[in-house]
């Protein structure tokens, strides 16, 4: 692993930028760093909406309202 990292020298920093924004987003979303549920099935079903609400605002700010509205409705039933 080290060595991989010697060779490339800012992967570090590209993992950072490109994976820790979204947990630290996700965070501040929900107001802590705690779930408000408890289980093991619970607090995935909780992870699975806050990580469903990050995809589908991205998802409208990359492609506008219209457009992903109009493909909800071309991929749904």
């Amino acid at each position: 692993m080290q060595s991989r990292l010697d060779r490339q020298l800012d992967a570090m920093t590209m993992r950072r930028r490109t994976v820790k924004h979204v947990f630290g987003t996700l965070k501040h979303w929900m107001e802590t760093t705690h779930f408000q549920t408890r289980a093991h099935g619970h607090v995935a079903a909780e992870k699975s909406l806050h990580v469903l609400a990050y995809n589908l605002k991205r998802v409208i700010r990359i492609l506008g309202f219209a457009k992903t509205m109009r493909a909800m409705k071309l991929a749904g039933p």
